[in-house]
């Protein structure tokens, strides 16, 4: 989502940039809703650790005293392992992007632009839906 924030942001600003990185994560959050399926590229230890906070907190008993599940993010070279694979991660779809670029035909103007309709504003103060005066 960084890469994308940040090729959005270079062409259409800030706040644009941010507009269209929500609107991408509610559409992912929507699709794996509606499918019922788990986040491919979620952390296990992530997920145990809230799943853990949700059993306490819904008063599950402690386990103190019992040894830790391994895969939690103490262990130092673990959590930097998983800083790696995310830029790792960032750098594969900024290729991907570059790649697409140059393989998108030169005459696109724009995502989905019908050409004359869409872009056009209306005329004479009428509304764009308007096509005949009432």
């Amino acid at each position: 989502m960084r890469a994308f924030y940040q090729r959005v942001r270079a062409r259409r600003g800030h706040q644009i940039a941010i507009v269209a990185v929500a609107r991408k994560l509610a559409s992912l959050f929507w699709c794996l809703l509606a499918r019922e399926q788990d986040y491919a590229y979620g952390q296990p230890s992530l997920t145990r650790q809230k799943i853990r906070k949700l059993e306490l907190a819904a008063g599950a008993p402690p386990r103190k005293g019992q040894p830790r599940v391994e895969g939690g993010d103490r262990n130092h070279r673990l959590r930097e392992a998983k800083r790696e694979v995310g830029r790792q991660a960032e750098a594969a779809y900024q290729c991907a992007i570059s790649d697409w670029k140059a393989s998108r035909p030169a005459n696109v103007s724009g995502a989905s632009v019908t050409p004359g309709r869409a872009s056009n504003r209306p005329s004479k103060g009428q509304a764009a839906w308007q096509t005949t005066s009432p």
